[in-house]
């Protein structure tokens, strides 16, 4: 199956939450990779601590591959080229775990017949290879969405699904819908490219990140009046939401707002919540849960 991770803004959280449903979906036992389509800023190896590629990496990324300069793009096995301390040991039972990187020097490119060909052929080939595969897209409406629409509407035989993530405000709110809905929107492009669009619309959902619950510890001690404001900001969002068609029942999962990810964009661990407790039991909960419904067809309302 392909996943495809897309956001109108920056700063969704779209990437370093992609990559923790990638990893927990990996030691879950499913063969995953992941693809840096970020091709303006390709630093997803951040996340997943490979040194060499924080920025991409020198020759034979997605963009060198895609524009033709290599027959096949580098794969990272990230369990074995990881710095981080607790993936450095291969959690048993545990699936692939390969991450493709963009290049240092690349940016955005345009879709041309031969860079869509081949596009086409590498999802193709690693849909075969793996359980999952993510596709870490550019934010907003660019060259990566168009691509993936243009791809996929050639690969009917093939599951694929998107999350559109954004923060709990309301700017990203109306901005999330107007990628997926709007006038140059996903589901516009994909039925200009072919698409079926009650197809489309069924498979995508949206995805909250950094969302503060005004009833969690976190915010318990605020003064009444910091938090009845608080109360009334997350009721109007909902409002919002349900107005532009984004609301309940087409958001897959939304993950709270989590300090470990606010200082450090990183993999939420087993150990960093039950050893070293830095991060809260209720995000790697969300994290966890989110990535069962990935692939729980009842989740994305389908029989």
């Amino acid at each position: 199956m392909l996943v495809f991770a897309a956001s109108d803004k920056g700063g969704t959280g779209r990437s370093v939450t992609s990559a923790n449903l990638a990893y927990r979906r990996a030691i879950a036992g499913d063969n995953v990779c992941y693809l840096d389509f970020d091709f303006g800023s390709p630093t997803a190896a951040a996340v997943f601590d490979v040194p060499g590629a924080l920025r991409g990496i020198d020759h034979g990324g997605l963009h060198s591959y895609l524009q033709g300069k290599i027959p096949e793009p580098v794969r990272i096995d990230v369990w074995a080229e990881t710095e981080h301390d607790v993936l450095r040991h291969r959690p048993t039972g545990s699936g692939d775990l390969t991450l493709l990187p963009g290049d240092l020097s690349g940016g955005e490119f345009g879709v041309t017949k031969d860079v869509l060909r081949r596009c086409i052929d590498l999802f193709l080939t690693l849909n075969s290879e793996y359980d999952l595969v993510v596709v870490d897209l550019s934010a907003g409406r660019s060259y990566a969405v168009d691509m993936a629409l243009d791809a996929t509407s050639q690969m009917r035989k093939v599951r694929a699904r998107w999350l559109v993530y954004h923060r709990w405000t309301r700017q990203h709110v109306i901005a999330a819908a107007g990628l997926v809905f709007g006038q140059r929107g996903i589901v516009s492009g994909g039925v200009a490219r072919g698409h079926d669009e009650e197809e489309l619309r069924g498979a995508i959902r949206f995805v909250r990140a950094a969302v503060p619950d005004p009833e969690s510890p976190l915010w318990s001690q605020v003064p009444p009046a910091q938090s009845a404001w608080m109360r009334m900001c997350d009721q109007d969002l909902n409002d919002l939401a349900g107005d532009l068609d984004i609301g309940f029942t087409k958001v897959l999962g939304s993950v709270p707002l989590e300090p470990v990810l606010q200082w450090r964009e990183q993999l939420i661990t087993d150990e960093d919540v039950l050893a070293s407790q830095i991060a809260n039991m209720e995000t790697w909960q969300a994290l966890e849960e989110l990535a069962a419904k990935l692939t729980d067809d009842e989740s994305w309302g389908q029989p």
